[in-house]
């Protein structure tokens, strides 16, 4: 299993996110919607969706 971790000042390549099949994962931090790129990301993890990954949206811990 890889792990990709996506947050307001890290992220994977996007190539890298589309590229993740069944048994990765990609956690995306609330904060990322911060990313001039964020609409890129978006779509690149919902490829990633389609081909099998998991993708899980974080909320913020209070």
């Amino acid at each position: 299993m890889t792990l990709r971790l996506v947050d307001d000042t890290t992220a994977p390549a996007l190539g890298d996110i589309r590229d993740a099949g069944p048994g990765d994962r990609i956690c995306i931090r609330s904060a990322a919607t911060r990313r001039p790129d964020f609409p890129k990301i978006w779509e690149a993890a919902g490829v990633a969706l389609t081909r099998g990954a998991d993708v899980y949206v974080m909320r913020e811990e209070t």
